[in-house]
């Protein structure tokens, strides 16, 4: 089937000057907003936003979990300044250790990342109170209203924070480059403009003001940028209510930005502020909190996977999104509170129980800084727009007229372009949506009209777009004077090489072949690859490159009649998904790496982080043999799994520097990949046997706690009492490595594959972590752990009648842990000699 659509010229210029909006005027990039996008430096800006707490993750960490993020393509950190986690005892703020929030935004500043810090005063994040202190609410019956009693209370608080935060504003060459108002707050204009003016008081400053926009939100005109977004899934719906239409809506291509589910469960849905367009004319479409992953919360456990994240993402490009902000990117731990857990819960009037501990969100990087498939979906996405986010951030979304009849039309394609009004644009598909499976769209091929150029048809022969595929397609890309009229692959990056030759890096889609079409008048020469039945053929002003087998090696070059050289190197999808970009041994490099890799400007050091995702399915159905009081006979063995240290790691280089790359504990092979040159590194010694964690059954799992309902009347969290009374028990002894070396934070995990309802993890009596089943493994830091301390772990079954929501039901009554294992990973530190 051929798709059409034609992009209409442009509508006239954007709104410029209309927003009270400021930069410093020492800034020497000043931020501006237009009425579409944004600007920096007088040019357009597409941000990449990532949100990582800082008070739920360990200061002597957050330099590297930073330094991922900044691989990951996010451009600027948002951090919530989370209340009770700073006074929890009125009078007494604190700022040190893990709360430390000036070194926080001082180490974005360090590795050039931005800073927004969102500093409510309520900023819910799943936490007690929505971030408030018990004592703000014994204080105030009115809370986020311009109540005095409440208003006496912020003041303090809010100059605390400027006292964190002086001089790190934009005047003085600081990161922060946004302030955040309140969360989610729909129906109080007149107080946000009040919060507004307290923080201009306190002494907070920035170039840009934002408030949430979700929710028919009505705010203050023209005081704060409305941000929005959109979930996969959702945790605070109800356990029996399915796949949510607010969280559907966001796998179609469509103009509205607002969500009217976000939050849904703490507001009135029948009370709306303003309608979903209001602010379209005024404000570019600008996002804080896209999907990342979804917390769990007890009643509905949602599974997020990489797919669902990357799908929504590149939709939103679609739409017209100027800013990508992710919620979560980076996930943590809840901090321990000094009189109460810290955690949602019905026990706090909120409609949710939330694990105590626990924040990992199924985010990009997990509560220990674990990668996810999910952080390789979106580096993809950002690596495009750190290329091309420039040229994006102006386009228009344009819809064809062929659209979906609803959100329930699964058999339509899906799709839209960004054009700029006169001959080029990106072509956006997505063919993928969680739980309900797309079908394949064979014999398709879409026709794009242009005001000031012929259309364009592509691909040359129709192709099938399979099931699960989404993908950015380039329409008329400049390429260092190289026109592509179309690729059937989605751009990544572009490089220069050491000859000064551009090297535009391109993602084929797996089952389409992809196709290069070039316009003939910007080649005065053609190189292909040999001996692979490529062809490449010259019609009117084209040339159609096919027969291309994407890899390392699938490199088409070409000279501008400028003299200019370019290059197109089409990578496969898995390759592809490899790929980063960062300054490494004195130059931008691409470097291709199935481990995590991270940039250090700094020290001029390139790190690889061997990867221990903890993405895999538990196997639930299957219960091994049981005593006669229900207890698994071979789980007391079951720790048996060693799993020593990555062997080798390689990593494959364009341009490759003039000297190998060196590491301690290794020898660097090279090798040539294609285009690229690989360095592997083969340790100089045998990795050591990591040592096994010793599995001891303590006690079998009695009946299952009998269901509570809490607010709402959704299921209760299990009382503490019942992990003392009918939890099975279990002891896990973790031997010290004997390398004798510590190992870096967050590379050495006690790994548990267990089944059953909800688990706790103490040494001593203190809880150390906690989960809820979802099917999926659970990890615990071992260096966040006393040394040579037991583990003692406590679950308990899910009752066969619990109301609860599981994409995978463990069996009723069951309660064990099958193996435990221990994943140490050594970091790899790459210089030059």
């Amino acid at each position: 089937m051929r798709h059409r659509v034609s992009v209409p010229p442009p509508s006239g210029p954007p709104l410029r000057g209309h927003l009270p909006f400021a930069d410093a005027p020492t800034a020497p990039d000043p931020v501006e907003v237009t009425s579409r996008w944004l600007t920096r430096g007088g040019r357009p800006w597409f941000p990449v936003s990532g949100e990582f707490h800082y008070s739920r993750y360990p200061a002597r960490e957050w330099e590297e979990e930073l330094l991922k993020m900044k691989a990951g393509g996010v451009t600027v950190v948002a951090s919530y300044v989370i209340w009770i986690h700073h006074e929890e005892t009125e009078g007494r703020v604190r700022f040190d250790g893990d709360r430390d929030l000036r070194r926080f935004a001082r180490l974005c500043a360090r590795h050039g990342l931005d800073f927004i810090p969102r500093i409510g005063p309520w900023s819910h994040a799943e936490v007690r109170g929505g971030g408030f202190p018990d004592w703000v609410l014994a204080r105030t019956t009115a809370p986020r209203t311009d109540d005095p009693a409440y208003l006496a209370a912020v003041r303090p608080w809010w100059e605390a924070i400027a006292s964190q935060l002086d001089g790190l504003d934009r005047a003085h060459g600081g990161p922060i480059v946004a302030i955040q108002i309140e969360n989610e707050l729909y129906d109080q204009p007149g107080h946000l403009r009040t919060l507004k003016r307290m923080a201009h008081e306190a002494g907070l400053s920035a170039p840009l003001w934002t408030s949430t926009a979700w929710g028919g939100v009505h705010l203050p005109d023209d005081e704060l940028l409305p941000l929005y977004g959109g979930y996969p899934e959702a945790f605070w719906t109800e356990a029996d209510g399915g796949w949510p239409d607010t969280c559907r809506k966001h796998f179609f291509f469509t103009h509205q930005r607002d969500d009217e589910g976000i939050g849904a469960d703490l507001r009135p849905t029948t009370v709306r502020g303003t309608d979903p367009d209001t602010y379209a004319d005024r404000f570019p479409w600008a996002t804080c909190e896209l999907g990342g992953g979804m917390a769990v919360a007890y009643h509905r456990r949602p599974r997020v996977d990489a797919a669902d994240i990357g799908a929504l993402g590149l939709t939103k490009i679609g739409c017209g999104s100027v800013w990508q902000g992710y919620y979560m990117f980076h996930g943590g731990t809840n901090p321990t509170g000094e009189r109460t857990t810290l955690q949602e819960s019905h026990a706090t009037a909120y409609p949710n129980d939330l694990p105590v501990l626990t924040y990992d969100f199924q985010a990009p990087l997990g509560e220990y800084g674990q990668y996810r498939p999910s952080y390789d979906e979106l580096r993809l996405q950002h690596l495009l727009l750190a290329d091309f986010g420039e040229v994006i951030a102006p386009m228009r979304s344009v819809l064809p007229d062929g659209r979906p009849r609803g959100q329930h039309d699964r058999d339509t394609l899906r799709w839209a372009v960004r054009g700029d009004g006169r001959a080029a644009g990106f072509l956006f598909v997505t063919n993928h949506q969680p739980h309900e499976p797309l079908p394949d769209h064979p014999d398709t091929s879409f026709t794009i009209g242009f005001p000031e150029a012929p259309p364009l048809t592509l691909p040359s022969v129709p192709v099938t777009v399979p099931a699960g595929a989404y993908f950015c397609w380039p329409l008329r890309l400049d390429v260092a004077g190289l026109r592509l009229d179309w690729a059937t692959a989605q751009p990544v990056c572009t490089i220069v090489d050491d000859d000064g030759r551009t090297v535009l890096v391109l993602a084929a889609t797996d089952g389409i072949e992809p196709e290069l079409a070039l316009d003939a008048r910007t080649v005065a020469s053609l190189g292909t690859p040999s001996g692979t039945g490529v062809a490449a053929v010259t019609e009117d002003d084209r040339i159609l490159i096919t027969g291309l087998r994407p890899g390392t090696d699938a490199l088409v070059e070409a000279e501008t009649p400028a003299g200019d050289r370019v290059a197109l190197l089409v990578l496969d999808a898995t390759t592809a998904r490899t790929a980063y970009r960062g300054e490494a041994w004195g130059a931008q490099r691409l470097v291709l790496c199935a481990e995590g890799v991270v940039f250090d400007a700094t020290t001029g050091e390139v790190r690889i982080h061997p990867r221990t995702s903890d993405d895999e399915d538990e196997e639930v159905d299957e219960v091994d043999e049981v005593d006669e009081n229900g207890a698994d006979i071979a789980v007391g063995v079951a720790g048996a799994r060693p799993r020593p240290p990555v062997p080798t790691v390689s990593l494959s280089v364009l341009p490759a520097p003039h000297r190998p790359p060196t590491t301690p504990g290794a020898t660097v092979k090279e090798s040539q990949d294609g285009a690229l040159t690989r360095y592997t590194l083969v340790p100089d010694e045998d990795a050591p046997t990591v040592p096994a964690p010793a599995l001891t059954a303590l006690r079998p799992a009695g009946p299952p706690p009998t269901p509570q309902t809490g607010v709402l009347g959704r299921a209760s969290a299990p009382a503490d009492e019942h992990y003392d009374t009918t939890a099975a028990v279990y002891r896990v002894d973790v031997p010290a490595s004997r390398t004798g070396t510590p190992t870096p934070p967050g590379s050495d995990l006690l790994r548990l594959h267990w089944t059953g309802d909800v688990a706790r993890a103490h040494v001593g009596d203190t809880l150390v972590a906690d989960q809820f089943f979802t099917g999926r493994p659970w990890d615990i830091a071992l260096d966040r752990l006393p040394p040579g301390e037991p583990l003692t772990l406590r679950i308990l079954p899910l009752a066969a009648d619990a109301a609860v929501h599981l994409p995978v039901t463990p069996p009723a009554g069951i309660a064990e842990v099958r193996h435990a294992e221990r994943i140490t990973t050594r970091t790899w530190r790459l210089g030059t000699t």
